[in-house]
């Protein structure tokens, strides 16, 4: 009886620990579920952040679409790319090898802005042509120069050389004040910017001016004794204005503040958010920088402080002239 009884104790004491054994895993295996669950909740809110945060970043504002030279314009603009990237905008660039097409994208839509041409290209494209083009923005300046063909000084020159210039209207007029400047010709008085090979008085060296589309001038350099043209198309040629340039326009002359390269767009566009993103990226110092670091004076960003102060001080002498000028009639008086 004992016996049975000792029995049935050990039988109960033994279910009970089995039983408070059960309790104990589950209570174990719940706890792990619950961290588990914690953690990738957790996990999760932190996963939900950081991709929220990263929507933001490149939270997309749309696409500029720009036409562009190669050379200088079409790899400055690549360095802006990543900066306006940055902003929410895509910088999609299309390069152009010629001055007609990058406008006419422009007019028709197809492009919502051009980097490749100066205020009096454009102003002459828009009355030759009809379109609707304005500047929005004034980015760099490329000074324009004599560069050597099959003769390497202009000291060689000789009695029927041939000379390649721009065949356009004002950049055939800035290759040919250029060459008025170093006493090769010299042209009718008031050519000026309008100036064409008819306006030419003297030819003391009997040259040949041979006029080609903008983009064939650098083509020719082995063909004629020397080319002129702008920055852009010396660099694609392998030109440097400091290092090869025979002869170049200075930074002070009326060329040098005349033909300052822009942004373009078709009038109505002006106040656009990526047509003013565009422009002011394009005016950072980051860029300037670029420039300056890059093109080793071939290419010199346009500095709006410097144009304001010079017709500040412009305004300033012509004031004091004027208040000098009444002194003197008062004191005559």
């Amino acid at each position: 009886m004992k016996k049975r009884l000792l029995t049935g104790i050990l039988a109960g004491a033994l279910a009970v620990s089995a039983f408070a054994g059960c309790g104990s895993a589950k209570e174990e295996n719940s706890t792990a579920t619950d961290n588990a669950a914690a953690k990738e909740e957790t996990a999760g809110t932190e996963a939900a952040a950081e991709g929220t945060e990263t929507a933001t970043a490149v939270e997309s504002k749309g696409t500029i679409k720009i036409a562009a030279s190669a050379t200088p314009h079409a790899e400055i603009l690549e360095a802006a790319k990543p900066i306006l990237a940055e902003e929410g905008w895509d910088l999609e660039i299309t390069v152009y090898d010629d001055y007609v097409l990058p406008n006419e994208a422009v007019e028709s839509g197809e492009m919502d802005a051009n980097y490749f041409q100066h205020v009096p290209y454009l102003d002459s494209f828009n009355e030759e042509r009809g379109t609707h083009l304005v500047e929005v923005g004034k980015i760099h300046y490329e000074p324009f120069g004599i560069y050597p063909g099959t003769k390497d000084s202009l000291d060689d020159l000789a009695d029927g050389d041939t000379i390649a210039v721009p065949n356009d209207t004002t950049n055939e007029a800035r290759a040919l004040l250029l060459l008025q400047d170093n006493g090769i010709i010299t042209l009718k008085d008031g050519a000026g910017l309008t100036a064409t090979v008819t306006d030419i008085a003297e030819n003391p060296y009997n040259v040949e001016i041979v006029e080609l589309e903008a983009a064939q001038v650098p083509r020719v350099v082995s063909e004629t004794a020397y080319v002129v043209m702008n920055g852009n198309y010396a660099l694609q040629a392998g030109f440097s204005v400091a290092k090869d340039a025979l002869a170049y326009e200075k930074s002070d002359s009326e060329a040098a503040k005349t033909y300052v390269n822009i942004i373009a767009v078709k009038e109505g566009n002006e106040e656009s958010d990526a047509i003013k993103a565009l422009v002011e990226v394009l005016k950072s110092d980051d860029i300037k920088n670029y420039i300056n670091e890059t093109y080793d004076g071939a290419v010199v960003p346009f500095e709006e402080d410097a144009e304001a102060e010079s017709e500040s001080e412009s305004a300033e002498e012509t004031e004091t002239a004027e208040e000098t000028a009444s002194e003197t009639e008062t004191e005559t008086k």
